[in-house]
């Protein structure tokens, strides 16, 4: 099989490609988190927190394909398989079981600032190497950043 010319040269889309491929395993395992707690929330706030990790889901899907669309642009596999995802995943998540409303509300603030952070150094690691690379991320950063913000603002007005 024939690779995909980059349009870069190779140490720049070296740089970007792992990048992008450690945004894609975040992306990809913070929407299986998203999923677990969407299907395993109880409590007086189920109903809008449900709802809210579902949309969160689709932004993170989108964003994945995305990723993964512009590693594939830089003539780079991405890697989305279940067992790279299962082995590369360092950000937190939930435990089995029920998720109380306000444990999946925290849950989701500590993991999306996570992400962010890791974010903000790929884009640090993209700055020269590659700038289209570099907004996809900054673009990305800014949604997840966002996202947090929705989920800490639920957390906000949580009594006991």
């Amino acid at each position: 099989m024939t690779a995909m010319k980059s349009p870069i040269p190779d140490a720049a889309r070296q740089a970007a490609g792992s990048a992008l491929q450690s945004t894609l395993v975040d992306l990809l395992g913070i929407s299986l988190i998203g999923k677990q707690a969407h299907w395993n929330i109880v409590g007086p706030r189920f109903r809008s927190i449900h709802l809210q990790l579902d949309a969160l889901v689709t932004v993170l899907r989108e964003a994945a394909d995305t990723v993964a669309e512009r590693a594939a642009t830089l003539g780079l596999p991405p890697d989305g398989r279940p067992e790279t995802i299962a082995s590369a995943f360092a950000l937190p998540g939930p435990k089995d079981g029920w998720i109380r409303d306000a444990d999946a509300v925290d849950m989701m603030v500590e993991t999306l600032g996570a992400a962010a952070t890791r974010l903000r150094e790929r884009i640090d690691t993209t700055e020269g190497a590659d700038p289209v690379t570099q907004d996809l991320l900054i673009s990305i950063t800014a949604e997840l950043e966002k996202q947090r913000w929705m989920f800490a603002a639920e957390g906000t007005f949580r009594t006991g």
